[in-house]
């Protein structure tokens, strides 16, 4: 039965619904949804295939899906959204905010080292197991009094999971309410965007069940010696796609790694960076915040991730050649087994792409890849 794909795609950009079939076709997607914003404007919003692999329940135009890393974009836009207003000052010390951070020689770390995954702190110290994610005080408390595993800013190292407690905690200190509340309230609400860090029960029924994915280069990750800084920040605790499945993950906020959202919010979200942080007549950012973040901090192998990696101010500044497309300077983020957003400003362009069916590989998954190339080949 020939696949029905379901939305609306402008006839300039057909090479990207082309390339969507293809995938299906392949064989790599079980349910999925991709987004295109070109100058502000929606121009692909394509969905597809089914959202669950047990009973065949459709992937509907509302259909979410916890997007992983996916969700640290808008949890660094949250920092960014507050240096704007003057409220937090990225090269102050991170315990001039969170006092408690202070402990084990980290009274110097600056906020800047925790965008930009260099403080040192990419996994828990103490055994942990997955409900400890769900308790936000015992997770930052944790944090706060861990001793850094390197020298803070010698380095960067991916802070897979701790990324969302670190900036979360100096995000709650400065305005008072939780990572997930301030998204919600001064950026997915402003802009519409059907995107939860920590989601409320009402969505429970339109999310997408996620497919774990065959083995992986994560998987020799986790074979390596347990003392190795690949191992201890991946596998303490070890977060598999069965997690996801459950309410506790879902309802918890865990501003690293269980955002939920479709491919249209994460297209929207990214819109509003490539259009100088306005889209539709709604400012979040000023576009000084959008050159922040698009500035390379630091750049080389990541000691957790060990490829290559240009951060930005809490975003991943794409190189030439790059992950984003051609240009350099794009912006974007992409979340374990293949969802990802990007903003290209130069080109006044955005994409989102989320899926159920985790891939197997940290970079260049063939379903992004195929889909970026489409969407600059209809330029």
């Amino acid at each position: 039965m020939e696949l029905a794909i379901h939305g609306s795609c402008d006839p300039v950009f057909e090479r990207v619904r082309d390339a969507f079939a293809a995938n299906f076709a392949a064989g790599r997607e079980d349910g999925a949804s991709v987004a295109v914003f070109r100058g502000g404007r929606p121009v692909v919003d394509l969905w597809a295939g089914v959202a669950d692999t047990r009973d065949g329940a459709p992937w509907r135009d509302d259909t979410l899906a916890n997007v992983w890393s996916t969700t640290k974009a808008p949890t660094a836009i949250c920092a960014l959204l507050l240096a704007d207003r003057g409220e937090l000052d990225f090269d102050a010390p991170v315990a001039h905010y969170w006092p408690e951070f202070a402990a084990e020689g980290k009274e110097r770390i600056p906020v800047r080292d925790l965008l930009c995954h260099r403080a040192g702190l990419s996994g828990f110290e103490a055994p942990r197991v997955l409900a400890d994610l769900y308790d936000w005080k015992l997770a930052t408390g944790a944090l706060a009094g861990q001793r850094p595993w390197w020298e803070p800013g010698t380095q960067h190292g991916y802070h897979a999971i701790t990324y969302g407690y670190l900036v979360g905690e100096v995000v709650r200190r400065i305005s008072g309410s939780s990572l997930g509340a301030f998204f919600r309230d001064e950026i997915a609400a402003p802009l519409s965007l059907d995107f939860h860090i920590g989601l409320p029960e009402a969505h429970e029924d339109r999310v997408a069940r996620l497919v774990p994915p065959p083995a992986s280069d994560t998987t020799q990750v986790l074979r390596d010696d347990p003392t190795s800084l690949p191992a201890r920040t991946l596998s303490n605790p070890v977060t598999a796609a069965s997690a996801t499945w459950a309410r506790e993950w879902r309802a918890a906020e865990i501003p690293a790694a269980n955002g939920h959202g479709n491919a249209r919010s994460v297209a929207r979200f990214y819109a509003a960076l490539a259009g100088g942080g306005e889209l539709d007549g709604t400012r979040i950012l000023s576009s000084e915040a959008i050159d922040r973040a698009a500035t390379v901090q630091c750049a080389g192998v990541d000691a957790v991730l060990r490829v290559p990696v240009q951060w930005g101010l809490g975003l991943i500044v794409n190189g030439s050649p790059g992950i984003y497309g051609p240009n350099p300077g794009t912006i974007g983020y992409s979340g374990y087994g293949g969802s990802f957003g990007l903003a290209d400003r130069d080109a006044r362009l955005s994409i989102g792409y989320v899926m159920n069916r985790m891939g197997a590989n940290l970079a260049g998954d063939p379903r992004t890849v195929s889909l970026i190339e489409a969407v600059y080949a209809s330029l």
